[in-house]
């Protein structure tokens, strides 16, 4: 792994690179599985992206495994 003392401002880019990340990713899950169900004509759209939504706020690999699991039961 490269250190990035040498680049202005490097340490504290990477910083808020990571925390974006780590909230956009769930928002586009959020929004992906809204459209996704809603197009295939799930009733619990809205529930569905709530729950990957809220739980990649809140621990991130609880969003993934909410996600897995709607890619599991989704018909």
């Amino acid at each position: 792994m490269v250190p990035l003392y040498g680049v202005p401002l490097g340490p504290e880019i990477l910083i808020i690179f990571i925390i974006l990340a780590l909230i956009a990713l769930p928002f586009g899950l959020a929004i992906w599985v809204y459209q996704d169900a809603t197009n295939r004509g799930n009733d619990n759209a809205a529930i569905w992206a709530v729950l990957v939504g809220g739980l990649g706020f809140l621990t991130f690999f609880g969003g993934i495994l909410a996600f897995a699991i709607y890619l599991l039961d989704r018909e």
